[in-house]
């Protein structure tokens, strides 16, 4: 009866993992209920007969025996009970034991070298197995409290020791901890390390791109050779109709924006935009497409110009619009970020209607409002890939974009025409001094700057000649060998005659006074003035610069300008002016000759009184000055072959004057970076600059 009363306990216990009874009968209770059935046996039979004597001991030893078989008989029922009941149940132990050798934890032996490596030489194998424990637990209480300060975004108990914490384990989620701390070196130091560590799962990657917040990601796209991976892709764009085209969306922003409060360019980009259509616009004679030309009417054609062609047209309209604080709301509010999102994805094979956008972005950006709505929208992804791509123009679009967003790293803000060459990134290179490129007429931000072309020879091409080509030197040689400099690039519109002017009213506005007051405005915003500074301009770009340099010293607020200027580098500035103007007459396209050519008249009175106040200036404040002339004619159209700036006209009358046997458009181009041009240019902002700012 003990046995069997045993197995029942087991049985009932193991079976209450489902619904089986709620109260485990005790031992002790069992026992009493067995005695309790054999009194009452012994005391119904007895009741019956009661004879005295010797059938009296007879009739009480039957009962006896009585008594035995039914005792006897409930410990066989009790068996049989318990038997059916074993047979009934059955438990399967193997998922029990699979739940409990995970809370295990296992250990390795500790091998001799391990032991050695800990500084235990006679430690005994019993104490490193408590070690590794230790060291096991440790880790496990150090991840969850991790993990959970995040979750709960309380600060880290930063008591626990970094020694045994795994960083594939832990570190993703302490940075992204790290990145929204209130201290701000501790934010960008995160940022880096988050960006710097390369040991990061494919998931762990995307659970980052997910946890970032827009400070982060900005920074993130801002760090040299970035993961990809870090950034969410953008937004699904909502679903058009099929006959729905892009030029027409383009249209309908345009139509939405405020006609009032802006300039006449922007009215005339913005109505001629609306008013033509991709069946209406005509192919200009010679196959010329320019915007708003008033010299050559549309030819009568049946030629249509290509979709790409029109939404280049509305996004130039949408540029202009982009520079007026005011407008840059509406273009938001309305849909403008989507547009353009559709736009770049369907016209990736087009880097010009790309930079557009782009530019459109970057002046977006200046306006901090915005900066949620243009992350939200999906744009730091594609800027921080397109910042990425190896072609120099497009990388400087996007980088000034991300600089514009960039407010935890960046105070200064970069206006339309201002371009960051380097650094482009953040960087932990501090920066010393800027060097600021001013291109001339005709030129660009980039173009202007660019490595000589040449002609190679079929041989050349096939042994790889030239494979290091620039497109940019400043960008790729001075950055190079100059890291500590901020080298920036400006553009604005410059033509020789009015016919190729995009915007009729432009040519009111285009005299160097005026474009000197636009430039130092952006220039101001870009910082330039708080450290040493070095002009480098190319033709009428010089002097721009000098007359930028007579207005700041007459202002009291651009002061700094002109007293951190240590030095200014000119190619080739007709600074008496230039015979170029003169020859109008012989050439198709200066048949009516731009404000600037004008401008550039020989022996002009103006060019006179700018170069004497320059002079008054670089002598005050002891700068620097080199010019390079050129000694070889220009071609100037099919016609005409003449020296654009004589060397007596590109003698300042102060500083060096070096000739080079190159033409005006070369003389800015170095033919490669062991040439005496550049290696003369870099030493002369080094000597400028001095030695000790560069190291």
């Amino acid at each position: 009866m003990s046995v069997a009363a045993l197995r029942l306990i087991p049985c009932r216990r193991l079976s209450t993992a489902g619904p089986g009874v709620k109260k485990v009968i005790p031992w002790k209770d069992i026992c009493r209920l067995c005695r309790k059935i054999a009194k009452y046996s012994v005391r119904e039979h007895s009741s019956f007969t009661y004879f005295p004597g010797k059938e009296q001991k007879q009739q009480f030893t039957v009962a006896r025996k009585f008594q035995h078989f039914c005792s006897h008989s409930g410990c066989v029922f009790i068996t049989y009970e318990v038997i059916t009941l074993n047979q009934a149940i059955t438990i399967d132990t193997q998922a029990i034991l699979q739940e409990k050798q995970k809370s295990y934890i296992y250990l390795t032996p500790v091998t001799r070298r391990e032991q050695e490596t800990l500084g235990t030489n006679n430690l005994t194998l019993s104490s490193g197995l408590t070690y590794k424990a230790r060291k096991e637990l440790h880790k496990a209480a150090r991840k969850f409290i991790e993990i959970s300060s995040w979750v709960l975004r309380h600060p880290l108990d930063e008591h626990l020791s970094h020694l045994d914490a795994d960083p594939h384990e832990c570190a993703l989620w302490v940075l992204l901890k790290k990145t929204r701390s209130t201290i701000r070196a501790e934010r960008l130091r995160a940022v880096q390390d988050l960006a710097h560590n390369h040991h990061w799962q494919d998931y762990q990657y995307r659970t980052a791109a997910q946890a970032i917040d827009l400070r982060t990601a900005i920074g993130l796209a801002r760090t040299p050779h970035v993961d990809l991976r870090f950034f969410l892709s953008p937004p699904a764009l909502p679903e058009v109709e099929d006959e729905f085209l892009i030029e027409d969306g383009l249209r309908q922003l345009l139509a939405s924006l405020p006609q009032s409060e802006v300039d006449q360019c922007v009215q005339y980009f913005t109505s001629l935009a609306l008013r033509e259509s991709s069946q209406s616009l005509a192919s200009q004679r010679g196959g010329l497409w320019c915007f708003g030309g008033n010299g050559l009417p549309y030819a009568q054609s049946l030629t249509t110009i290509p979709s790409e062609k029109v939404e280049s047209f509305c996004l130039q309209a949408l540029v202009q619009h982009s520079k007026v604080q005011s407008h840059c709301d509406h273009i938001v509010a309305n849909g403008g970020l989507q547009l353009l999102q559709r736009v770049y994805q369907l016209r990736r094979d087009s880097q010009k209607i790309q930079r557009n956008i782009v530019r459109i972005i970057g002046n977006l950006a200046l306006n901090e409002n915005l900066h949620t709505a243009i992350v939200q929208s999906g744009w730091v992804s594609v800027l921080a890939e397109m910042v990425q791509s190896p072609h120099i123009m497009q990388a400087s679009h996007a980088a000034r974009a991300l600089a514009n967003l960039d407010r935890d790293a960046e105070v200064q803000k970069y206006q339309d025409g201002v371009y960051v060459l380097h650094p482009q990134c953040r960087t932990s290179q501090p920066i010393k001094a800027d060097v600021l490129f001013v291109h001339g007429l005709l030129g660009a931000a980039f173009k202007t700057w660019r490595q000589k072309d040449c002609d190679l020879t079929e041989d050349e091409k096939s042994v790889g000649v030239q494979e290091d080509y620039t497109e940019c030197w400043p960008k790729s040689w001075l950055a190079a060998d100059c890291p500590s400099l901020r080298i920036l690039s400006v553009e604005y519109d410059t033509h020789l005659s009015d016919w190729r002017a995009k915007c009729p009213v432009e040519n009111q506005r285009k005299s160097i006074a005026y474009r000197s007051g636009e430039l130092l405005k952006k220039l101001k915003a870009a910082g330039v003035g708080d450290r040493p500074v070095v002009w480098v301009a190319h033709s009428m770009g010089g002097l721009l610069v000098k007359k930028m340099l007579s207005d700041a010293a007459k202002d009291p607020e651009l002061s700094s300008l002109v007293k951190n200027t240590k030095g200014v580098l000119f190619y080739s500035v007709p600074h008496f002016g230039t015979f170029m103007a003169e020859y109008s007459v012989n050439a198709r396209y200066l048949l009516f000759p731009s404000i600037e050519v004008k401008e550039l008249c020989r022996d002009s009175p103006a060019l006179r009184a700018l170069n004497d106040n320059f002079i008054n200036i670089a002598k005050n404040q002891e700068f620097k000055v080199l010019s390079f002339a050129e000694t070889r004619p220009t071609y100037i159209g099919p016609m005409i072959k003449l020296l654009v700036v004589p060397g007596q006209s590109a003698d300042l009358g102060i500083g060096d004057l070096i000739e080079v046997d190159v033409d005006h458009l070369n003389i800015c181009k170095p033919e490669k970076k062991d040439s005496f041009l550049y290696k003369r240019s870099l030493q002369f902002i080094r000597d400028a600059l001095g030695g000790q700012i560069l190291h």
